[in-house]
């Protein structure tokens, strides 16, 4: 029997109805950031600005040159900690090389309470609290949390397999599983067997960025599968980390490669937005 589909789309259209109510109330105001016209930020962007336009949020982008400085930056993060009609603040990644190192000092400059990408080391050190303290978390993270819960995929006494280590996904949503009862194994670049780990998940979670390097092979059959990597492919198509059309057939759900987990990391960002709002009040 072919897997279920989750589907972020569907799932991001049930968390828009629950803000609606609330966006009319508190009008919050979402501001992007993006330097530079890379072309993958450009589409993330215009995604999150549809997101608001159809719920009803106001959102700004402001766009800065390619060669804009570490200094120009800032001066614009500042600027928009110190306005109280900006209720949260995006840097939108990637960044230009000359700005990628800087990457922490630039997350540090926003201010934690309009930190809605959940990246300041002040809201990633709620969540180890537990998940009554996940205020503003990475979005990624949560929209992956929020999709399992949508489709009833209980955490609790299941074994989570997470391929990717990075401080955008892999560690924050490790420790979001935690909160949730799941033991949790961590792979990555270092893990050696990686085919034995993952044959153990009852959730498998790859956040890679390494085309259909998960593999049928590579995992038991009833599996919850998550695919978090999207990689261009030459030939202009999106590819996830997951051998979508062979390991269907052996998962009983897993998420498309576009369509599953992206629209839940922007419909995160939303909700970040409205919590941040409440909050701030």
């Amino acid at each position: 029997m072919p897997a279920e589909l989750l589907t972020g789309k569907e799932a991001a259209e049930s968390l828009y109805e629950e803000l609606k109510p609330l966006i009319k109330k508190l009008d919050p105001k979402l501001v992007i950031i993006q330097v530079g016209e890379e072309a993958t930020s450009t589409v993330y962007i215009e995604h999150k600005k549809k997101a608001c336009e159809q719920i009803g949020m106001r959102c700004e982008h402001v766009m800065l040159d390619f060669h804009s400085t570490f200094e120009t930056l800032l001066e614009v993060v500042e600027r928009l900690n110190a306005d109280d009609d900006v209720t949260g603040i995006v840097v939108q990644l990637p960044l230009p090389p000359h700005l990628a190192a800087a990457l922490p000092l630039i997350q540090r400059a926003i201010h934690p309470k309009k930190d809605v990408d959940g990246f300041t080391a002040y809201n990633l050190g709620k969540i180890f609290l537990s998940k009554d303290f996940e205020h503003l978390p990475p979005a990624t993270p949560a929209g992956i949390i929020a999709l399992l819960e949508y489709y009833h995929v209980s955490l609790a006494g299941k074994h989570v397999v997470i391929v990717g280590r990075s401080n955008l996904v892999g560690k924050p949503l490790a420790i979001m599983c935690l909160n949730r009862d799941a033991t949790v194994t961590v792979c990555h670049s270092k893990t050696t067997d990686l085919h034995q780990k993952t044959l153990q998940a009852d959730i498998l979670i790859s956040a890679v960025g390494s085309p259909k390097m998960i593999t049928a092979d590579m995992m038991k059959k009833g599996v919850v599968v998550i695919d978090v990597g999207i990689t261009r492919t030459d030939n202009g198509t999106l590819q996830g980390d997951v051998d979508f059309d062979a390991v269907k057939e052996l998962a009983s759900a897993i998420t498309p490669v576009p369509g599953g987990v992206g629209p839940m990391t922007v419909a995160s960002v939303i909700k970040n937005t409205v919590r941040a709002k409440e909050r701030q009040i």
